[in-house]
C-alpha cells in the first residue's frame, strides 16, 4: 500500500528520484554527504546542523567526553544510493519517526546540494514515495532488489567515461561478520540474515531474486506498487 500510515516497528520500501531525473548524486563527496546526513539526522534530538554537530563531537573526543548515544527515529535495513534515486528499507522506531526522518534528510541535503551547485529549488520530485513491507517473503526479496538496485539499472562505476556515483548496503550484507570494514554496522541486517545459515546463503538467494526481478516486470512492477 502506498502512501501508508507508519507504524512503529513495521517495515517501509521508500523511495524517491531526483526533478526531472536529475543526478543527485554527482560525485563521492556528495555520496559521503548523504550518507553522513542518513547517520547524523538519524536521531530524536535535534542536531543543528552536520556542522555544528561534527564540531561538538570534536570538541568532546578533545575533551574526552563520552558522545552520548541518541534515540534513534528508524533503523536501516537496507539502502540503495544511485546517480538519481535512492530506496530504503527502514523500520519506524519512535511515533513518526520515519516523516521526521525524511523531513530533516531532505532538507539538509537539498540545502547542501543546492549551495555547492549554485541552484535553488526542490532537488527531489516531490515527497518520497512509502509502501508498507507486509509480509516476511515481501521483505525477503525487497531486501533483494534494495541491495543490488545498482545493477537492476545496470548503474556501473564508468559509462561513456562518466562516472557513476552510487553506494549499497550490499558489502555490508555479504562480508563477514567480524569485518572491521568502514560503516560495517550501518544496518539492521538480523532481520534478514537470521533467516540464512550464511552470509554466503544470504548472496546466493539475493543474486538468484535479482535474476527473477531483472526477467519479471510484474514483479519489478510490484516492489514499486
Amino acid at each position: 500500500m502506498k502512501n501508508p500510515t507508519f507504524v512503529n516497528g513495521e517495515y517501509y520500501h521508500i523511495y524517491n528520484r531526483g526533478v526531472d531525473k536529475r543526478t543527485i548524486f554527482g560525485d563521492e563527496n556528495d555520496l559521503k554527504r548523504f550518507f553522513q546526513s542518513m547517520k547524523e539526522f538519524n536521531t530524536i534530538d535535534p542536531i543543528g546542523s552536520i556542522y555544528l554537530n561534527n564540531l561538538n563531537n570534536i570538541r568532546n573526543k578533545m575533551l574526552r567526553n563520552r558522545i552520548p548515544q541518541k534515540e534513534k527515529l528508524v533503523e536501516f535495513i537496507c539502502y540503495c544510493l544511485n546517480p538519481n534515486h535512492y530506496h530504503f528499507i527502514l523500520q519506524q522506531t519512535v511515533d513518526k519517526g520515519i516523516a521526521k526522518f525524511m523531513h530533516k534528510l531532505g532538507l539538509g541535503y537539498t540545502n547542501y546540494f543546492n549551495e555547492k551547485h549554485k541552484r535553488n529549488g526542490s532537488l527531489c520530485q516531490g515527497k518520497y514515495k512509502a509502501i508498507h513491507v507486509n509480509s516476511n517473503e515481501y521483505l525477503l526479496h525487497l531486501s533483494a532488489y534494495v541491495n543490488l538496485n545498482h545493477k537492476i539499472h545496470n548503474f556501473k562505476m564508468l559509462r561513456n567515461s562518466i562516472p557513476q556515483h552510487f553506494k549499497s548496503s550490499w558489502e555490508e550484507y555479504i562480508q563477514n561478520n567480524d569485518s572491521k570494514k568502514e560503516n560495517g554496522h550501518f544496518c539492521e541486517k538480523d532481520i534478514i540474515l537470521s533467516q540464512f545459515g550464511s552470509a554466503k546463503d544470504y548472496k546466493e538467494f539475493a543474486e538468484d531474486s535479482l535474476k527473477i526481478i531483472k526477467e519479471n516486470k510484474e514483479i519489478k512492477k510490484l516492489l514499486l506498487e
